[in-house]
């Protein structure tokens, strides 16, 4: 996938100063209930250099931050072979399905926070397209929409969960995006999350297509955290149940049936009863997994580019939620 130069330089230069403006008032002393940010971060980083869950997603970037800022970071690297990448807030990555926060926040933003019927089927995913194969890169959102069979309706799985890409596909070709091309879909994203979160379209396909960095992807969640915008009030909402095995009301999730997460606007909610925390998230393909926690307080990012096909999202997860686990307790588990 090539990119031009210049929005190559637009995002690596958004990727310098992962930090955030303003500065933070000094934290009350430490506890074992309110560890403090040494604490944190000693924690968070010996769990990303050490923890086998970790160790089995390396190399990666990870960040971790509130409304205002990044907090901690650092970049995790396998043992050397001469071809391991080194990745950092200013990486350039096709994020796959962490593009779907992305495309669910846009919506909302437009809309101004006020959903119909219609667009809550299609970002919860029950819309019943689910025949949705892949994008040609030079297409047009109407055309991706139409090609191949990604606009065949399957009538049997409406009101049904079934994870996939042709129901975002649909809904933006429905409110008026069909003839953007990339560049063109990109600049109209950006319209609504702001030019301080830059991204690009490696095809035109709404819920896996995104080309950014982990800084601004960092920019994007701390902006719902923040307030501007308006998906942070609707973290979680609505969510609907995901797992074959245990709900009669879900068709498909890449998630392995041994946990049950259930899926809000264009978002996970990590809820298994066992291992879950209530987080919010978006795991993409390729090991892109962002998060933002139960309490709406911090802001994650495990960050790396593999293609192996693994359900790399979920083995990111896997790894971050014990990021995230350490940084809130203080403690690395």
């Amino acid at each position: 996938m090539r990119m031009p130069i210049a929005l190559i330089t637009l995002l690596v230069l958004a990727g310098c100063g992962g930090g955030g403006g303003g500065s933070s008032p000094a934290p009350p002393a430490s506890s074992p209930s309110n560890p403090s940010m040494a604490q944190r971060t000693a924690a968070a980083t010996a769990t990303a250099q050490g923890n086998a869950y970790c160790t089995a997603v390396q190399p990666f970037y990870w960040e971790i931050g509130n409304a205002s800022q990044a907090l901690a970071s650092g970049s995790v690297n396998a043992p050397s072979d001469g071809n391991t990448p080194v990745y950092t807030a200013s990486s350039v990555m096709s994020i796959a399905s962490a593009s779907k926060w992305i495309y669910a926040a846009y919506v909302v933003q437009k809309q101004g926070g006020q959903l119909s019927a219609s667009d809550v089927s299609f970002l919860h995913f029950t819309s019943g397209y689910i025949s949705f194969g892949t994008c040609l890169p030079g297409q047009t959102v109407d055309a991706c929409a139409n090609y191949l069979n990604n606009g065949v309706l399957s009538p049997n799985a409406v009101g049904y969960f079934s994870y996939g890409g042709g129901h975002m596909e649909q809904h933006a070709d429905r409110i008026g995006l069909g003839p953007l091309d990339n560049a063109a879909l990109a600049s109209e994203i950006m319209s609504q999350l702001g030019s301080d979160v830059p991204l690009a379209y490696s095809q035109p396909q709404l819920a896996g297509g995104v080309v950014t960095t982990p800084a601004a992807y960092a920019v994007f969640l701390r902006k719902m955290l923040g307030g501007p915008l308006q998906m942070g009030t609707m973290l979680g909402e609505d969510a609907v149940c995901t797992n074959p095995a245990t709900c009669p009301s879900a068709l498909n999730t890449p998630i392995p049936q041994s946990e049950s997460w259930t899926y809000s606007l264009g978002h996970w909610v990590e809820s298994d009863p066992t291992v879950g925390d209530g987080a919010f998230s978006s795991a993409g393909a390729f090991g892109f997994y962002p998060w933002i926690d139960a309490s709406k307080t911090w802001y994650g990012i495990l960050a790396r580019r593999d293609s192996g096909g693994n359900n790399d999202g979920y083995a990111s997860a896997q790894c971050g939620r014990l990021i995230r686990k350490a940084w809130i307790s203080g403690v690395a588990p």
